[in-house]
């Protein structure tokens, strides 16, 4: 059964999506962090480009995915009215999630139709994407707030070293994150969607209270020093 998205509906997936991003960068990446988890940039990288991929395939709008990453970054700005931070503090962080969002908005409208097609456009979008929002990353990354990790890389061929590092895993998860995370999508855009239909009250009030949750769950995690 096809359904048709109104600017309501894609403004709701954007703000639970988005607010579920913000939630696996505060709440699972802060415990992966207390645990030390390694490569925990990495994979919480792998699992926005996975959320984006469910956007993708529930309302083929690749430009909305912009809209999710600058949801998931103002719940990780919280930090700064929460801990008296400084805009800076979560710079790089913030940078790695908005380079994803942009880097996987412009590769899924680039391949368009083609994501309808099977696995390999999927999987090759998610690695573009990936190996893009890397590139971005450190290029833009040494010029705006560069953490000391990021500054290791600053000497001769020391982009090739990052890449090497960062950049290949990267765009190995998203070239694994974007086929499982679009699959799911178009598994679950049909029921969602009868859902909304048929009981429209527990729909809009089960989005609101995940969106909610999120929020104050990650606002939570940050004040207990996540």
């Amino acid at each position: 059964m096809t359904h048709k998205n109104t600017k309501r509906d894609i403004l709701i997936g954007l703000l639970v999506l988005g607010s579920i991003w913000g939630f696996l960068e505060v709440v699972v990446g802060g415990g992966m962090k207390a645990a030390s988890i390694p490569y925990k940039g990495d994979i919480l990288t792998g699992l926005g480009i996975g959320i984006m991929a469910v956007a993708v395939a529930m309302f083929r709008k690749p430009l909305m995915l912009i809209g999710i990453a600058a949801i998931a970054i103002a719940i990780r700005q919280t930090a700064i009215p929460i801990l008296g931070l400084t805009t800076f503090c979560k710079a790089n962080s913030c940078l790695a999630v908005m380079m994803g969002g942009t880097a996987l908005a412009g590769c899924a409208a680039i391949a368009g139709r083609r994501l309808g097609r099977g696995i390999l456009p999927r999987a090759t979008t998610g690695f573009s994407a990936g190996l893009l929002a890397s590139i971005s990353f450190y290029f833009i990354g040494m010029r705006a707030a560069p953490c000391p990790y990021l500054l290791s890389f600053n000497r001769a061929g020391g982009f090739i070293s990052f890449m090497m590092a960062e950049g290949l895993i990267w765009a190995a998860l998203g070239g694994v994150f974007f086929p499982a995370g679009y699959r799911l999508g178009v598994r679950v855009t049909d029921s969602i969607a009868d859902f909304r239909l048929r009981r429209p009250v527990f729909f809009y009030t089960a989005s609101a209270l995940v969106i909610a949750c999120c929020w104050v769950v990650s606002g939570l995690a940050i004040a207990g020093g996540y």
